[in-house]
């Protein structure tokens, strides 16, 4: 499982040109789910993410986390985080997870974060626009076999 983590002033999801969900302050996470990812990796993953200590204190260090800055996370899931781009100019998408074992972990990993955060999320699968003001910038990759 890979996660692109943005530390976001704002963010939003387009559909048709026209706003579906959006947040304020807080992360914008785009996941990828591979083929060999399992619930325990959902559940790693989305702890590291509700933790991660990133928004900035009075003294300007980066010791705050969603909570303390009642931020608020979009989920867009992104198969193409797990692009094999080794040969050719064409990426492969081989180890990206099909759908029938995606979408079961995808909201796994919703539920999980609901527990301790307001989550917002893009439509699984759909052709989606984002919009994001990226904070500091801050953005981080996660990639749950090194969790």
């Amino acid at each position: 499982m890979r996660a692109v983590v943005q530390r976001v002033k704002r963010a939003k999801v387009l559909i048709n040109d026209e706003v579906y969900t959006e947040i304020k302050q807080g992360f914008l996470v785009y996941l990828g789910i591979s083929d060999s990812d399992t619930i325990d990796e959902v559940n790693k993953l989305a702890h590291k993410i509700s933790n991660l200590r990133v928004f900035e204190d009075e003294e300007g260090k980066m010791n705050l986390n969603l909570n303390h800055v009642s931020g608020e996370i979009l989920v867009v899931s992104q198969f193409t985080l797990h692009a094999d781009m080794k040969r050719g100019h064409r990426p492969s998408f081989i180890k990206a997870a099909r759908p029938e074992v995606a979408i079961p972990l995808y909201e796994a990993f919703i539920k999980q974060l609901r527990k301790n955060h307001e989550v917002k999320e893009g439509i699984f699968g759909a052709n989606m626009d984002i919009a994001s003001v990226n904070s500091g910038p801050v953005t981080l990759i996660y990639e749950t076999e090194e969790l």
